[in-house]
């Protein structure tokens, strides 16, 4: 694992490098494609767990980029997913658009409308940033409901009001699903270890020294507003083209939580941490469907416990790389060796001390034989 707030792997060789690692990285994915497939056995709520599970990967990787990565406090997360599944939804639905191509338009939506978020609330940290957001996001909830057609071009779009888009084109799958959490991931992997990530790192640690150091750290929090925007609008589409049907519940206070616990109990900064996070509490989620009651009181504890016994979160600001898990994997063949080799030599030392009993054994009893013989031979 790798950790982006330290040096301990400077220095190192890496174990694949070039088209190799990339191979083995594409190899990887695919491995895990097929074997998710094949563990949900063509099962249509299995199916539909997994899509979800991966649009809600989507939503707290690209959270993860504002929150964890340059130290801002969102909640407006779920306004975000909402523009895009709504603006997705109506090109497929009124436009005939297909999919491949609503996708990014609803992402584009939705990065300007992060835009306008990110810059009024420049001068915004903590807190206040946090009530800023959320009330953008409300913002974006209320005016859904309030718009019950839209004219566009000559096409009067329904766009439902307060009971939601329906009939939308069912043109999304686990496939898609899958493809747009793999490249959100690897956006913002690659994102994080470039120049532009560092910055964002800087801006996190100490805004003024970064700024004093020729960071413009107005560019890169208006940008990464952006960024994450695009990718939960994205995600926002293939929500409202899985489930066939978009409410503006999607914009929710609730929604927006969900997506902030994913990337604590994940790990602020950690991508791989929001994403694994991600998977389990869309999982624990559909566990408790029968007990709905329990759904926020689990989440409750769950946070409770994870700040009492992990602060810094499941993975802290660590990554599962492919480096990592080579040197885990091979500690782990090390000290099966090792035991290996102590269990044959407890066994080998064992087996010497039944041999060395028999052997003693065996001349006790020949000299028992003997006096018992020189004993006949007196008499």
């Amino acid at each position: 694992m790798t950790n982006h707030g330290g040096s301990a792997l400077a220095g190192r060789p890496r174990l694949l490098a070039g088209p190799l690692r990339s191979g083995v990285t594409l190899a990887l994915v695919g491995i895990l494609y097929v074997a998710t497939v094949g563990l949900a056995g063509g099962n249509p709520y299995y199916m539909l767990i997994l899509s979800l599970s991966c649009i809600n990967v989507m939503c707290a990787v690209s959270l993860n980029l504002i929150n964890g990565c340059t130290g801002l406090f969102s909640i407006g997360h779920a306004g975000f997913l909402a523009v895009g599944a709504y603006v997705a939804a109506c090109l497929t639905k009124y436009f005939a658009v297909p999919l491949i191509f609503a996708l990014p338009v609803g992402g584009l939506f939705a990065a300007l409308v992060g835009v306008l978020v990110g810059l009024p609330t420049l001068r915004l940290r903590g807190d206040y940033l946090a009530i800023a957001t959320l009330g953008f996001g409300e913002i974006i909830r209320v005016i859904i409901v309030n718009i019950s057609t839209l004219k566009v071009g000559g096409v009067v779009m329904d766009i439902g009001g307060p009971r939601g888009l329906m009939a939308v084109p069912h043109a999304a799958s686990f496939a898609w699903a899958f493809l747009g959490a793999a490249v959100t991931i690897k956006f913002a992997v690659n994102f994080i270890n470039s120049s532009h990530g560092r910055a964002c790192l800087a801006i996190r640690e100490d805004e003024v020294a970064a700024e004093a150091m020729g960071v413009n750290t107005t560019f890169y929090k208006v940008a990464v507003f952006a960024i994450g925007a695009f990718f939960a609008g994205c995600a926002g589409g293939l929500y409202a083209h899985l489930y066939c049907f978009v409410h503006p519940d999607s914009a929710s206070f609730l929604r927006a939580v969900d997506y902030v616990v994913m990337i604590v109990i994940g790990g602020l900064g950690s991508t791989t941490g929001a994403a694994l996070a991600a998977v389990s509490l869309t999982v624990l989620s559909e566990a408790l469907r029968k007990v709905v009651a329990l759904r926020m009181v689990t989440y409750s504890l769950l946070l409770v416990v994870v700040m009492l016994a992990r602060p810094q979160g499941l993975l802290g600001a660590r990554e599962l790389t492919l480096d990592g898990m080579y040197g885990a994997a091979r500690t782990a063949w090390r000290y099966l060796v090792r035991a290996a080799r102590w269990a044959g030599a407890g066994r080998a030392s064992a087996g010497r001390g039944a041999s060395s009993a028999r052997e003693a054994n065996g001349a006790r009893g020949a000299s028992a034989e003997g006096g018992d013989g020189g004993g006949d031979a007196g008499d």
